[in-house]
């Protein structure tokens, strides 16, 4: 076999590039779930109805330690707490001054929740599929396994290994994008922020 010429080997180094640097969605997101057992961003979240009229706005922190330990802290329009300690799955609403709690098991098995906070294995739960490059971002495309799930299927957004947008599509039309900012992958997060007590005088809903 004859060797290469430099400009045949700068043209198989060329082709061979793009395979070796280029990841898409899916495997963004193994990357970083591989890379991530804990994280914490700000996040803006807008609700838009099936005709894109936007009816819902929120903001506030979100943290996550793997697996199966999460937290969402609304702090606009008002102040709602939803906590995943492991085992149970509590929803605070402080304007009502009502806790809903249920066991955590499979409730998150379709849910944002799963493909973040889950375990490994997210493929048992989503079906998941490259979805091209859009607005300078990585997209792919999950798709609940169970029926037993608020959402027909979400969309995440990565600006390299970093997760940057959500998208959340349900079976009445409605989309929820999830804007994440300053992203911290392997934080130190304390075991307490993962745990939550009802506020004294407060509802309680549910097991």
């Amino acid at each position: 076999m004859k060797p290469l010429r430099l400009k045949q080997l700068i043209a198989a180094c060329a082709l061979a590039l793009p395979m070796m640097t280029h990841a898409g969605g899916v495997e963004r997101l193994q990357a970083f779930i591989a890379g991530a057992r804990t994280a914490e961003a700000d996040f803006s979240q807008t609700v838009a109805d099936k005709s894109g009229r936007v009816t819902q706005q929120a903001s506030g922190k979100m943290a996550f330690a793997r697996p199966g330990k999460f937290r969402w802290d609304y702090s606009t329009p008002y102040e709602q707490v939803i906590v995943g300690d492991g085992v149970k799955l509590w929803l605070y609403d402080a304007d009502l001054e009502q806790v809903t709690v249920k066991s955590l098991g499979d409730v998150i098995a379709g849910t944002p929740a799963a493909l973040l906070a889950g375990d490994n294995a997210i493929e048992k739960y989503f079906a998941l599929k490259n979805a091209g490059v859009a607005d300078g971002l990585e997209w792919l495309e999950a798709t609940p396994k169970t029926r037993d799930t608020s959402f027909e299927r979400i969309r995440m957004g990565f600006k390299g290994d970093v997760l940057v947008q959500m998208e959340l599509f349900d079976f009445f039309g409605q989309r929820t994008t999830l804007k994440l900012s300053r992203m911290v992958r392997n934080p130190s997060i304390a075991p307490s922020r993962f745990t939550f007590t009802p506020p004294k005088g407060a509802d309680i809903i549910g097991d």
